[in-house]
């Protein structure tokens, strides 16, 4: 390696250390003092509090790696640029393709270790999370995942939906088994789809099943409208199926969508999400090269507290134009390719039409 690369790599490592420390600290602290009721409510003891903080750091980490990649990129070559040594670099004839080089091959590095961590490390630690905050904390009901499927019981009836849209307000593939004191079905409804109105979950159409409780033989079956399920969860109380999205990998995923097509059900959310996790990691190289030209349009005009304001700036940019086109993947309106590729894509032009446009 070059002695000018590994000055580079050195300043920009320092710098990116810093930010992730500072933004994982701030995350951190902010999202503790917001659960922290709960800890003290439910008397939680040390194992909970360094379990919470063990399996929030790499989830955290991904989340704010894209910010600190773009905010020490913009911090680094600013303060060169700031002190002359980015003058200096280009007056000996080394152009900005050289210097930002070993930078961006860094950064696409971290753009592979990102996918590595989404693909091992974030989705167990998601689901440590939730069991604690959500199961061990709050008390909850814990939703058991079989075959993709969401199985839970409520007194004699045992449920089983395919999926479960809070957000909607809907089911789809719901299954309800009721059951005997001796575990025996006596009855079977199974809806195609449900929605929740005036406090119930009314299905459009269902077949209901009524079994002999002596022999188990199918006694009666009826076609059904408009009928009211026996399900005493609200719509809220299904957000936990959304969470589980993102304790499974590409490759769960991907079977899950699968396996809920082949059963003729809609897997529009689980598409996009399965798109997401190789799009994310890719931020981070997206973030670094935008960094580039808006540092060396600020040349000997960088300081800190502008390049932070800027990283911000077009973080949060970033992440209003994601989530709107996840949101449009969700409903139907994108390609869930689209929805999940098309805020790189926006931005990498961006970065591409500042970088044609500089003056350096």
């Amino acid at each position: 390696m070059k002695t000018l690369s590994r000055f580079l790599l050195s300043h920009y490592l320092r710098i990116l250390l810093l930010c992730v420390a500072a933004f994982i600290g701030i995350y951190l602290l902010i999202d503790f003092f917001e659960k922290v009721d709960d800890f003290i409510d439910h008397h939680a003891v040390a194992t909970d509090y360094l379990s919470y903080l063990v399996n929030s750091i790499p989830f955290i980490f991904v989340q704010i790696l894209p910010l600190a990649i773009l905010a020490s990129m913009v911090l680094c070559l600013g303060s060169l640029g700031r002190t002359n040594e980015l003058t200096a670099m280009r007056a000996c004839g080394v152009s900005i393709w050289h210097i930002t080089r070993p930078l961006l091959l860094f950064v696409s590095a971290l753009s592979l270790l990102l996918l590595l961590l989404n693909e091992v490390i974030v989705p167990i630690n998601t689901q440590n999370l939730n069991d604690l905050l959500e199961v061990k904390l709050k008390g909850k009901q814990k939703t058991e995942i079989v075959s993709h499927e969401v199985w839970y019981r409520e007194s004699n009836k045992l449920i089983n939906i395919k999926v479960a849209s809070p957000k909607d307000k809907s089911l789809t593939g719901v299954r309800i088994i009721q059951l005997n004191d001796k575990h025996m079905i006596i009855q079977r409804i199974d809806a195609n789809q449900a929605s929740f109105v005036d406090g119930a979950w009314l299905a459009p159409t269902a077949i209901v099943r009524s079994f002999d409780e002596a022999s188990g033989d199918l006694v009666k079956k009826e076609d059904l409208s408009d009928l009211s399920l026996p399900l005493n969860k609200q719509p809220d109380d299904f957000l936990a199926r959304e969470r589980i999205n993102n304790e499974l990998t590409f490759m769960q995923l991907l079977e899950m969508s699968k396996k809920l097509e082949q059963e003729g059900y809609p897997a529009t959310h689980q598409r996009v999400d399965m798109h997401a996790r190789l799009a994310s990691p890719f931020t981070c190289l997206i973030m670094g090269f935008l960094g580039i030209p808006f540092a060396l349009q600020r040349g000997r005009n960088s300081n800190i507290a502008l390049g932070i304001g800027i990283s911000l700036g077009i973080g949060i940019a970033y992440f209003i134009l994601q989530s709107f086109l996840r949101a449009f993947g969700y409903s139907g309106a994108l390609p869930p390719f689209i929805a999940a590729w098309a805020a790189n894509l926006v931005f990498l032009l961006l970065g591409i039409w500042l970088l044609l446009n500089s003056k350096d």
